[in-house]
């Protein structure tokens, strides 16, 4: 079976649509790992603990979890996706497009609206494509464009 590979495109704040669509998929019970640069897995961890103040979303930085810590925590977070993440629903938030798609259950690539998002997100866009992968594309609604974003892109149902 083919893994599926979607692109969120024009996202005006990638980070707060990333904290939405994980605490979604894990609500529905998904198992996850959010790759991207260091700096943007910095102020995703950050806003994973303050982006709804009465909600909690359970993750971890996986280079600091011990191996029990983290098969019992739904959300992973690292620079890269290595073979501890197969099977899991990978996220991604501008790191390097991984090198072994079919080890996980499905890809999302969130793609900012800037133009080197957009440019490294067309890259990572060849590479999937490359290896012979269907796409899905869903470029920003209005409200995401105006900094309101819903990775459902409906609204948030709770």
């Amino acid at each position: 079976m083919a893994v599926e590979v979607e692109f969120h495109t024009g996202v005006a704040d990638p980070v707060h649509f990333a904290c939405r669509l994980l605490r979604k998929a894990m609500r529905r019970g998904a198992r996850l790992i959010c790759t991207a640069p260091q700096a943007t897995l910095d102020e995703l961890d950050r806003a994973l603990w303050t982006f709804e103040e009465r909600d909690f979303v359970p993750h971890v930085r996986l280079a600091h979890a011990t191996p029990a810590l983290a098969a019992r925590t739904p959300i992973w977070l690292d620079v890269q996706a290595g073979a501890a993440a197969e099977g899991r629903v990978l996220v991604n938030l501008g790191a390097d497009a991984p090198t072994a798609p079919q080890h996980f259950s499905r890809i999302i690539e969130l793609v900012g609206a800037d133009a080197p998002s957009a440019q490294a997100g067309r890259a990572r866009w060849r590479d999937y494509r490359t290896q012979g992968l269907e796409i899905r594309h869903h470029a920003a609604a209005p409200e995401e464009s105006a900094g309101h974003p819903h990775p459902d892109g409906a609204g948030d149902r709770r």
